[in-house]
């Protein structure tokens, strides 16, 4: 338990420990929401400017036909959720949407493919060229690609990124509630080998997917015991898709995300707290609260990767409102310089790691496809 004896208990909480413990973390889960406020408040403007939010645009280069069981995603092949596979993006398209960014206020671009995992060859080098093309920009560029190699990791911070994308989704224990095709083990590894390079890392997850408290306080200390800690890391709410084994499951309380960005911030007082998917289901003032509780990062446009999400408009009317102003690209880190392909020190190894599949089942899933909403 925490040591009451702290008389500003928020300065003892502002340093950064490695060693969280999933009943301290309850503790502040569960405190009063005024005192959760306040702490979490405190440390934020220790740590961070509390009127400077960063503007990122998530972009989706390579939608649908994806191989895993996530069971909240719409893009996972098995599930009949209507969502239009497209191939990889152009260098030139993806340059021209990053342009588009840049003018609306985003200092970040972040590229999501739905893949399971890297695969080296053709589609793999032309996404090093958009990381090249957009870090030319003077933007930020982050990649969620899924499993990566220490390699292609290598390779990536050659071209200029900036940040690498891999969700731990919830407590290892509920993770197995939710997917079944790769292994909790993987997407630790895969963080591991970014660590090895000089890009930053963003991980998160989503609530709202089933879990308890207990999970989601699980999720907050596999992420603090990393170290160095993620410098990002993203809080979904669940966007419900019909066609998905979690399309009955209802939306978060606005009090539930703003008790889970308070504590991130808290539990991670130097990683800058996302406001990510579920947006278009809070009000301007749930939003406020959660900026107030330490959330200092929002994902703009009109979609997020697939769901709905606020227009850049309105959140620049949300910004003003609020005394808010956009953070300016490398505010956290120093530009990454872009290596160009032909002096690269990396090679294609044609790597095929042996990430695990562990199929086990999933009771849910099992009942949906029972019901014939899954493909298979």
């Amino acid at each position: 338990m925490l040591n009451t004896h702290y008389r500003d208990i928020s300065n003892f909480m502002s340093q950064v420990r490695h060693n969280w413990t999933k009943e301290e973390v309850l503790e502040i889960y569960n405190r009063p929401l005024m005192d959760l406020l306040y702490d979490a408040a405190t440390i934020h403007r220790k740590q961070h400017d509390p009127n400077v939010v960063q503007v990122s645009t998530l972009l989706s280069i390579k939608t649908g036909g994806c191989s895993e069981d996530c069971g909240y995603c719409p893009q996972a092949a098995r599930y009949h959720t209507g969502v239009e596979g497209n191939d990889l993006m152009t260098v030139n398209q993806v340059k021209a949407q990053a342009l588009r960014a840049k003018e609306s206020g985003s200092s970040r671009v972040c590229m999501g493919a739905a893949w399971r995992n890297v695969k080296d060859g053709p589609e793999f080098d032309q996404v090093l060229e958009m990381v090249r093309g957009i870090n030319k920009l003077d933007m930020e560029v982050c990649c969620t690609l899924g499993m990566v190699t220490e390699n292609q990791a290598q390779r990536l911070a050659e071209a200029g990124l900036y940040a690498y994308n891999h969700n731990l989704d919830s407590s290892e224990e509920y993770y197995k509630e939710v997917i079944s095709t790769r292994g909790y083990q993987d997407r630790l590894d895969t963080i591991d080998n970014v660590r090895k390079t000089n890009v930053t890392v963003c991980s998160g997850g989503i609530i709202g997917m089933g879990e308890n408290v207990e999970d989601r306080a699980g999720m907050l200390v596999a992420l603090s015991t990393l170290n160095p800690q993620p410098e990002s890391t993203p809080i979904n709410a669940l966007v419900a898709v019909e066609g998905t084994p979690l399309e009955e499951e209802k939306p978060v309380e606005i009090w539930d995300m703003i008790r889970m960005v308070a504590t991130t911030r808290i539990v991670l007082p130097e990683t800058q707290v996302r406001l990510s998917a579920g947006r278009t289901q809070m009000s301007r003032e749930g939003q406020a609260m959660c900026f107030f509780a330490g959330a200092n990062s929002i994902f703009a446009g009109d979609k997020l990767l697939t769901t709905p999400n606020p227009d850049v408009n309105e959140d620049m009317k949300m910004f003003k409102l609020l005394g808010l102003n956009p953070q300016k690209p490398f505010t956290k880190k120093v530009q990454p310089k872009t290596v160009e392909a032909a002096d690269s020190q990396f090679e294609t190894l044609g790597e095929k790691p042996r990430w695990t599949r562990p199929e086990h089942k999933i009771e849910r899933n099992e009942a949906a496809k029972a019901k014939g909403k899954l493909v298979k």
